[in-house]
């Protein structure tokens, strides 16, 4: 089960503790500096927020891991299904290179101890991914269009073509996010997922009352999942809906797009 910690300023998983050479976690609103719609701790430095209180903010959060890591890595997430890879080439680059490598990006991988991939979301599906074998992690941007055009698939299967990894070596976790009940959506939205061939009584419902359909992104992501092989007891589910836990969580239906984001981030530890 995931459990807050003692400050309240991560969601800490369980995958920590059958993992011990990994650490993953995702962030919540509690303990940092920032003010109004992204009180407090918002460490995304790509929703307007102030420059100097994000940089305080990913300072408490860097002094508040287990291990420190090197640097966290947080790309620009445009809801594609696009990946990078963090290697020793993209770590020896100048920042200006680095910086340009990570725009437009919505999964990151790599087999480097000590760098932490982040996700921002506020109401997307942050999956976090530990292929044991190979020692290898990934961070996934899931909103609904990544969910749609199986950008946690696409993130696997890259991770097999690196590494040769299998679907029974994979621990995967699935973080807070805006639940079924919450994610109430138009017709195209349906549409989407339908034309894309997912099982949609299995993953939607119609609700009389507001003649709107509601999608379930957290099932969507688990298919995906269970589909390249992992075990479903190897697929942690928070269980945590940012829209209801608003107070805890960011949320963007809540406050509004120049709000605060949270950070899921997985690490090898060194």
């Amino acid at each position: 089960m995931s459990r807050l910690s003692p400050d309240k300023r991560m969601l800490e998983y369980a995958l920590n503790d059958a993992c011990s050479d990994i650490f993953a976690f995702s962030t919540t609103r509690h303990g940092g500096v920032s003010t109004g719609t992204y009180a407090s701790l918002n460490c995304t430095p790509y929703t307007g927020d102030s420059a100097e209180n994000v940089r305080r903010n990913q300072e408490q959060l860097l002094e508040a891991l287990p291990q420190r890591p090197q640097e966290l890595i947080i790309p620009w997430q445009t809801h594609g299904t696009a990946s990078l890879v963090i290697d020793t080439d993209y770590l020896q680059a100048d920042p200006q290179t680095r910086h340009e490598r990570l725009q437009g990006i919505d999964a990151l991988i790599t087999c480097e101890p000590s760098v932490c991939l982040c996700i921002s979301t506020a109401d997307c599906i942050p999956i976090l991914l530990y292929d044991q074998r190979h020692r290898a992690v990934a961070a996934v941007h899931a909103g609904w269009r990544g969910t749609v055009n199986r950008i946690a698939l696409h993130t696997l299967e890259r991770m097999r073509e690196l590494y040769g990894t299998e679907g029974k070596d994979v621990q995967a976790v699935i973080g807070p996010g805006i639940s079924l009940a919450a994610f109430e959506v138009g017709e195209e939205v349906y549409e989407a997922f339908r034309t894309a061939n997912f099982p949609m009584p299995y993953i939607a419902e119609w609700h009389n009352d507001t003649h709107k359909h509601h999608i379930d992104l957290w099932a969507a992501n688990q298919l995906q999942l269970l589909g390249f092989g992992l075990p479903d007891t190897q697929i942690e589910t928070a269980g945590i809906c940012t829209y209801t836990r608003h107070e805890d969580f960011f949320s963007a239906r809540r406050l509004g797009i120049k709000s605060g984001r949270m950070l899921s981030g997985i690490m090898i530890n060194p």
